[in-house]
């Protein structure tokens, strides 16, 4: 016992010693973090024996079909003795299987391209956009729109195309031809005069459209629900109004599902509440629960073929582009068992049940809390807005929301919340349990979460 004491100790060292930590401050890393050892469904236990109730899916959306799953573990096991790796200019077993089966999803959609990232999957898709731009437009349909609030990766090119400016801070210079358009947050309504907010917000983009040059826009990337910039779910209207605008003219509509696909809102892609076509579809995240690295950049026979050579002598005309780990077999060996659990155990029915019931709960906590402003949503994908009184709407300082998804955690029970995303909007909290969860799982979160607001804000 004091062997396994002593190496605990050492493991704790040397981790706040050496590893650095993603989105966190040293002031936090050197009081020691957590150092979680196992889970199970919704629970997970760290090193000193205490026991979260995990209502983030893994701390950023992920882990959709819970911890644990002996038969995805046992799956990719059996795929890397088999054979691990070669790179995707070859074809291989898991990821023709996985097309397929993700493809059934997906009306419409007809060519899947993996990778190990959501933020990979952006990249491919702005290449694939400017590689149009060229074969096509002689270069200039290259601009690619996106919209403030929302998120869409980590690296440099997915960063300019990243709506939130505590996120974009220090990092510059950004790549060009990024253009932003305007939130769909109709509970921070930019348009009091208009009569229907939907509309309104979705010709906000035609008007930087036509601002731009219809001529220069290739693209426009959106999340079907703005996620870590504050779950916003879009006003009616609003998504059939952009696909006209897309249509009118000319711009490919790239839906970024990188936390929303595979289940998480209740159906088994965000876009499919809205009646909306997207040209590509990006993904990541639950795609495998985290079982594996993959994501996927799915697109439409169309947009394929649009990035074939021509003829012999057209030697540049196909999509030039790699993903050294999306040849890792683990990654469609995972997704297709992952994918499987959730169709057997009906997890996406369950995600909008459960996430009825979430919002149902969340509500009435409004009618309690006045520093609750806001509840949205859709399936087990939640959120709060926390303001300092509901007639201003003005948010309440990030450390309120600090303070309470700190006290959840002391309680049990692990939350999420916007982290160093906005100069003003840090005030959001997140809730994105498993597709597995109970209404008694709901209950404890939403239980504790009224608690700990009680103990805060008292």
């Amino acid at each position: 016992m004091n062997h396994q004491v002593n190496e605990l100790d050492m493991l704790k060292k040397l981790d706040r010693d050496h590893v650095w930590h993603h989105l966190t401050p040293h002031s936090a890393a050197e009081k020691g973090l957590p150092m979680f050892v196992r889970g199970e469904g919704l629970r997970l236990w760290d090193s000193e024996g205490n026991e979260y109730l995990d209502a983030s899916a893994g701390g950023v959306w992920v882990t959709n079909v819970g911890y644990g799953r002996q038969e995805i573990a046992n799956a990719v096991a059996a795929q890397l003795s088999q054979l691990n790796f070669f790179a995707g200019a070859m074809a291989s077993a898991p990821a023709a299987a996985f097309a397929k089966k993700l493809l059934e999803k997906m009306p419409g959609m007809n060519r899947v391209y993996y990778s190990n990232s959501g933020s990979e999957a952006n990249e491919k898709a702005f290449k694939m956009v400017r590689q149009i731009a060229h074969k096509y437009y002689g270069g200039k349909k290259s601009k690619i729109l996106y919209r403030d609030r929302d998120y869409h990766g980590t690296t440099l090119a997915a960063l300019s195309a990243t709506g939130q400016a505590e996120r974009r801070a220090q990092f510059g210079p950004f790549a060009p031809g990024f253009v932003e358009v305007p939130h769909c947050c109709e509970y921070r309504n930019q348009y009091p005069e208009a009569e229907d907010y939907g509309l309104r917000a979705a010709d906000a983009i035609e008007e930087v459209v036509l601002q731009e040059g219809p001529d220069t826009v290739g693209a426009i990337i959106l999340e079907p629900i703005t996620a870590g910039g504050g779950v916003i779910t879009p006003p009616a209207g609003y998504w059939p109004r952009v696909r006209e605008i897309c249509d009118r003219y000319n711009i490919l509509l790239i839906m970024d599902e990188v936390v929303c696909g595979v289940g998480r809102t209740g159906r088994w892609f965000g876009y499919q509440h809205y009646d909306v076509q997207p040209d590509i579809v990006t993904m990541a995240k639950g795609l495998a629960s985290g079982y594996a690295a993959i994501s996927c950049t799915v697109t439409t026979e169309r947009v394929y073929e649009l990035l074939q050579e021509k003829s012999a002598e057209d030697t540049l005309g196909y999509f030039r582009d790699i993903s050294t780990f999306g040849g890792c077999l683990a990654g469609p060996a995972a997704a297709l068992v992952n994918m499987q659990i959730l169709e057997e155990e009906n997890l996406v029915q369950n995600s909008q049940q459960m996430g009825d019931y979430l919002l149902t709960r969340l509500a009435a906590l409004k009618d309690k809390h006045p520093i609750i402003g806001d509840v949205r949503g859709k399936g087990l994908f939640a959120g709060i807005e926390l303001v300092q009184d509901r007639d201003s709407k003005v948010p309440v300082d990030e450390s309120v929301a600090i303070a309470i998804v700190g006290r959840c955690k002391e309680m049990g029970v692990l939350i999420g919340r916007t982290n160093r995303s906005f100069e003003r909007y840090n005030n959001i909290l997140n809730f994105s349990p498993a597709l597995t969860a109970t209404a008694e799982q709901i209950d404890q979160i939403v239980n504790t979460l009224d608690q700990a607001i009680s103990s805060v804000v008292a």
